[in-house]
């Protein structure tokens, strides 16, 4: 996806805040009224000061009291009205964001997430959406509260003398507006690398977490940990870097409240002295600058605070704008399985064909058995069949009817698919088998992991069926996981079952048993059983051996 501006960026997350734009008003109202009266507190002093000096006011002083007392409870008050509600419209809009992205997952899955990094996906899904937070509670409101606040603080400021609102606006301007963008067009790229770098020192760190037996075994420790200190260093020095910028901002913003605050008491008594002005012209539009900079000040950070937030906005819209190898299908008639089709089928991944003029048909009940060498294309067919991916040229077919025709959901329920690498997720036996129908009784799984061949190893288990398994099946076998794939296989019950080199972790003696339960349980459906090994297929009706019949390298 081409790269957006930071401005388009902006645009496109605001567009998120329409459903909730009467929760916006009041934050921004709230947040307005709340800076108002802290700006008017000293301003009443002022007021009470002049007083003091005998100069004609029209407030009294208990008025003045009362009026302090009121406005300080206010602001109180407001300010929790204003921070409440910004954070619930954060908070609300993290949720729609998380959603969005987990069907974007889910709908580029599994064609566009093969081959990415896992470690700079979960950083996306956590730390840059929470990186969103940022500009939903602490910048939309702010700067609507800036405009409105500043704009009155202007007119009250002006009302003493118009070159004095003249000074007023200027320095709203200056220190809210033009310093961020300075500040921002100087940072540059720099929240764009920290967010990549920061991505990909999670993937690496993910791979190393994963890899750790293999890095302990061939003693890769020391290297793999200096790799893993430079790109720290990396990350730290552009942090580094943009944390800088970020006091140079500070710094430059306070000198700027210090310039603009002696160019007002320099014109002010200039303006006294010359006779324009009274004693309260003055003295009460000083104080009123010199407490009216909070909404501006806010903004002046903006610059190098947004930096990363926008690097993490245009990331997460980039997922949600990527195109899926396969769009679901919905609205067509439904069908039921009857056979299967490969017709002249080419297909190739990115410049690489794997499968060339490749054709191939599967009844409604029978073993087919696929083999060759690797490379050949026994898996892209199984993908192909499972419409993951989309053929470059010829057509597969279920039941006499191409798989771009027929509904996603109708197709998932017709096809049960197993890889070589069960996925199995952190919670118990039972319910990492239950997956492949969530309706299901306890005795229909105990039935399924009987025909997996499994069911004995779980009885064995402390808590049986209850015990839980750890992160990535990580406390099971191989084997042992393999075969909780295949329990759910059986449990599924579709008609058309894909496996992918079922047997590949499991001993002669459990694969015997695993091909003796699928030659015995499955008469009524059509499998096709992938394997390198010709052992692995002797129990099938038909073997197709793709290295004479569709590898593109022959």
């Amino acid at each position: 996806m081409k790269s957006e501006s930071r401005l388009k960026i902006m645009c496109r997350m605001l567009k998120l805040v329409k459903d909730l734009k009467w929760y916006m008003c009041f934050a921004v109202l709230a947040g307005t009224l709340g800076f108002l009266c802290a700006q008017f507190i000293p301003i009443l002093g002022g007021y009470a000061v002049l007083i003091g000096m005998g100069q004609s006011v029209r407030l009294g002083y208990q008025t003045i009291c009362i009026i302090l007392i009121v406005i300080a409870l206010s602001r109180a008050v407001l300010k929790y009205a204003e921070q409440r509600t910004n954070h619930y419209i954060a908070f609300t809009l993290l949720a729609i964001i998380r959603d969005r992205v987990f069907q974007a997952l889910r709908r580029l899955s599994p064609a566009k997430l093969e081959g990415r990094d896992k470690g700079d996906l979960i950083s996306l899904i956590t730390s840059d959406v929470e990186l969103l937070e940022v500009f939903y509670a602490h910048t939309i409101s702010p700067i609507c509260i800036a405009v409105l606040t500043e704009t009155i603080m202007c007119l009250y400021i002006g009302s003493f003398h118009p070159l004095l609102g003249v000074i007023a606006l200027a320095a709203y301007v200056v220190i809210g507006a033009v310093l961020p963008m300075i500040i921002s067009r100087k940072s540059g790229t720099l929240g764009d690398d920290l967010r990549r770098e920061s991505g990909d020192l999670a993937a690496y760190m993910l791979e190393n977490i994963r890899g750790l037996r293999e890095i302990i075994q061939f003693g890769s420790g020391e290297t793999r940990r200096n790799i893993m200190n430079e790109r720290t260093d990396t990350l730290r020095n552009h942090q580094e870097k943009l944390s800088a910028l970020s006091g140079s901002n500070l710094a430059l913003a306070n000198t700027l409240i210090l310039i603009f605050d002696l160019v007002m008491l320099a014109a002010g008594g200039f303006l006294y002295q010359s006779g324009r002005t009274d004693m309260k012209g003055f003295l009460l539009p000083v104080i009123a600058l010199m407490s009216s900079f909070g909404p501006v000040s806010a903004l002046a950070n903006l610059g190098t605070a947004l930096q990363s937030t926008l690097a993490s906005g245009a990331r997460i819209l980039s997922l949600i704008d990527e195109k899926p190898e396969t769009e679901e299908i919905t609205g067509k008639q439904p069908v039921s399985f009857a056979s299967a089709e490969m017709d002249h089928v080419t297909f190739g991944y990115q410049k690489e064909t794997v499968l060339k003029d490749f054709s191939a048909s599967f009844g409604s009940k029978g073993i087919y058995g696929l083999v060759g060498p690797s490379g050949c294309g026994k898996s892209t067919i199984l993908k192909l069949l499972m419409r993951f991916w989309k053929v470059k040229q010829g057509e597969v077919r279920i039941s006499s009817r191409s798989v771009e025709e027929i509904n996603t959901s109708d197709l998932r329920d017709m096809e049960s698919y197993m890889t070589q690498s069960t996925e199995l997720f952190k919670d118990t036996i039972a319910e990492n088998i239950r997956i492949a129908r969530l309706n299901a009784t306890d005795e229909e799984i105990q039935a399924a992991a009987k025909k997996a061949s499994i069911h004995d190893f779980i009885m064995k288990l402390p808590k049986g069926y209850d015990t839980e398994v750890g992160e990535l099946g990580d406390t099971l076998s191989g084997g042992e996981r393999q075969r909780i794939g295949l329990a759910r296989i059986f449990l599924h019950g579709a008609p058309f079952v894909l496996l992918d080199e079922p047997t590949s972790n499991l001993d002669s003696l459990n694969e015997a048993m695993i091909l003796k339960s699928l030659k015995e349980e499955m008469t009524d459906r059509t499998v096709l059983l992938v394997s390198h090994r010709l052992s692995t297929v002797r129990i099938a009706d038909r073997i197709i051996d793709l290295e004479k019949e569709a590898c593109a390298s022959e």
